[in-house]
């Protein structure tokens, strides 16, 4: 088929802007051919661009050599129409089409450019695989859905900017190139040629500028910043992600809390219409644990995390005796309603709880006011009552037991209690329930070392009330941390900052960093501090996460446009990929063949 140009026919209207006012009119029309379909002789186009479809209609008897031409068209074609709008007859209506009123009668068809037949039909839902979809992104970035994706991170973006700018805040960009320090997830390097056997490091996050900025009396910053760590990925991870990086200067966590609800606010008004209740609840991370088993709980719905421990102390059931004995808990859930399981449902049940790391998981019905089956012959008639108090258990109910370290307790219940919402189906997608966790530890010690890290990172400033405790006992040291959960995902991580050189050289010490080392790594930092830095705090809500929430998508991926496979391949460019040698040779680099280990395999 012959290619044309434009020439002077130019786009009036794009594919979702006609209506029946337009009726009488004339418009020309460019996009992608989606459908084309022969109803007796008459052929229709479904004609589409990002804003929407418009249907195109070719009659035979206005214009033979136009309609033949019409059906040479095929798939993803990219044409332009000039043609006369008009209302659509009486039973042809499509109301699941904005346009759904009105077709373009055709006038004149220019086919500007041809299309391969596509790999996958762009289609919703798609069936297509991912690596198809993903090597071919440019065609599946055409799907109305994707396009929505795009969409909405652009608002969400957009908005952002705006109710930070009113806020009084600068947006300043940091670095890409910056000074390699350990920030808990490996580096991505790059070489120096300038330098040779230097290298710079491709940021995790602006965490040390946006510190210095604050030292620099910039005092409210903010960037969308792009981020980058090599680390395995998974639905939630990429290698590069994208936050909401802000900073502000003499603040308190409830200053921090206010500028970040205020931007979900207009977050979700901008991109949903919705209207978020502030302030967010808030919930401090050892009750998280306890209630949900997790840091970053989905609160809504109820089927709480219930201690029985006190209760079940002395009791002559041996396992949960000798758990509590030996340092353990015990705990449980109430499922509601689900003693109608059959035994394979059970069976199912503690076979997740063994995966995750239960030695087993006991049970025991709700029936006539007392326990029946599975551990209910152990229980004392005092220890029912308490079991049955405990949980607010009713008849026709069923209790899960967990018994072990209490780790090990809050990660199976935890994730039972996922796993339970998702099979009873007790949330709703357009149900939204934000949450912040705070008082946070500011260490985790470190088991396969043998040495205490930083629970979020090294910056972060320790309560006063616990400063004593840095040396002496670590463990107890609670900072000044705080997460922002929604449904169950962390959307936000910040703290306020260590503004003082002394108290930061201390909790470096806690986690093994010597003064040389920790001169040598952040000396520029801790050289800054002496210099009248501010106290100081932020928050790096991450936008992709975001947006992944607000869409309802089971992962990161489809909200960024040009997203990695989970070994962190780009199969539509093809990279990582090879590079020349004479490059290798002006960098002072060379190459060595590494095996890396398959997913879950020993990495020895």
């Amino acid at each position: 088929m012959k290619l044309e140009q434009m020439g002077a026919l130019q786009r009036t209207h794009n594919c979702g802007a006609l209506r029946k006012e337009d009726a009488g009119n004339e418009a020309v029309l460019m996009g992608w051919v989606h459908h084309r379909r022969d109803l007796g002789g008459l052929f229709f186009i479904d004609l589409r661009d990002r804003h929407g479809t418009t249907q195109v209609v070719f009659r035979p008897d206005d214009d033979s050599e136009l309609h033949a031409k019409a059906g040479e068209l095929g798939a993803e074609y990219v044409i332009a129409v000039r043609g006369e709008v008009s209302q659509r007859p009486d039973g042809t209506i499509n109301p699941d089409l904005p346009t759904g009123e009105v077709e373009l009668v055709a006038r004149e068809l220019l086919v500007l450019n041809a299309s391969l037949t596509p790999p996958f039909v762009l289609e919703e839902p798609v069936k297509a695989s991912d690596e198809l979809r993903l090597e071919y992104r440019y065609l599946d970035l055409r799907r109305p859905h994707m396009q929505r994706l795009i969409e909405a991170r652009h608002v969400a973006a957009h908005a952002t900017r705006a109710y930070l700018t009113e806020q009084g805040f600068l947006e300043i960009e940091t670095p890409l190139l910056a000074k390699k320090t350990p920030e808990g997830a490996r580096d991505f390097v790059v070489p120096s040629r300038v330098h040779p056997g230097k290298v710079y490091a491709l940021p995790q996050s602006p965490q040390l500028y946006k510190q210095i900025l604050m030292v620099g009396g910039c005092d409210r910053y903010f960037q969308i910043a792009r981020c980058l760590r090599d680390e395995d990925l998974r639905s939630d991870r990429q290698p590069e992600h994208t936050q909401i990086d802000f900073e502000m200067s003499f603040v308190t966590e409830d200053d921090v809390f206010g500028v970040a609800e205020g931007l979900m606010q207009s977050i979700w008004r901008a991109v949903r219409g919705d209207e978020l209740t502030i302030p967010f609840p808030r919930l401090a991370y050892r009750d998280a644990m306890q209630r949900y088993g997790t840091d970053k709980p989905d609160v809504r719905f109820g089927l709480e995390i219930v201690d029985l421990t006190s209760a079940l102390r002395e009791s002559e059931f041996k396992v949960f005796r000798s758990v509590i004995e030996g340092g353990g808990v015990v705990r449980c859930l109430n499922a509601s309603g689900c003693a109608g399981w059959s035994r394979k449902d059970i069976d199912t049940k503690e076979a997740l709880a063994k995966k995750w790391g239960a030695k087993g998981l006991a049970w025991a019905k709700v029936d006539g006011g007392s326990l029946m089956g599975g551990i209910s012959r152990f229980m004392s008639e005092g220890e029912v009552a308490a079991i049955i108090e405990g949980t607010a258990a009713t008849d026709g109910d069923i209790i899960l037991f967990v018994a072990d370290k209490e780790a090990t307790v809050a990660r199976v219940l935890g994730n039972l209690r996922v796993a339970l919402r998702d099979e009873l189906s007790l949330v709703s997608a357009d149900e939204f329930a934000f949450t912040w966790v705070t008082e946070f530890p500011l260490f985790a010690w470190n088991e396969d070392a043998g040495a205490w890290e930083a629970e979020h990172h090294m910056f972060s400033m320790p309560r006063e009330q616990d400063l004593e405790l840095l040396e002496t006992d670590p463990g107890k040291v609670l900072g000044r941390l705080y997460d922002l959960v929604c449904n169950g995902f962390e959307l936000a991580s910040g703290s306020i900052r260590i503004h003082r050189r002394d108290i930061q050289e201390r909790v470096m010490k806690v986690v093994g960093m010597s003064a040389a080392d920790a001169d040598r790594r952040f000396g520029f930092l801790l050289k800054a501090l002496e210099y009248g830095a501010p106290p100081h705090g932020g928050l790096a809500p991450g936008l992709d996460r975001i947006i992944m929430i607000l869409t309802g998508e089971a992962g990161i991926r489809d909200t960024i446009a040009f997203p990695k496979t989970y070994s962190g391949l780009s199969l539509m460019d093809g990279s990582p990929s090879d590079v020349e040698q004479e490059v290798l040779d002006e960098l002072g680099i060379r190459l060595v063949e590494k095996r890396v280990p398959a997913a879950g395999e020993n990495d020895d």
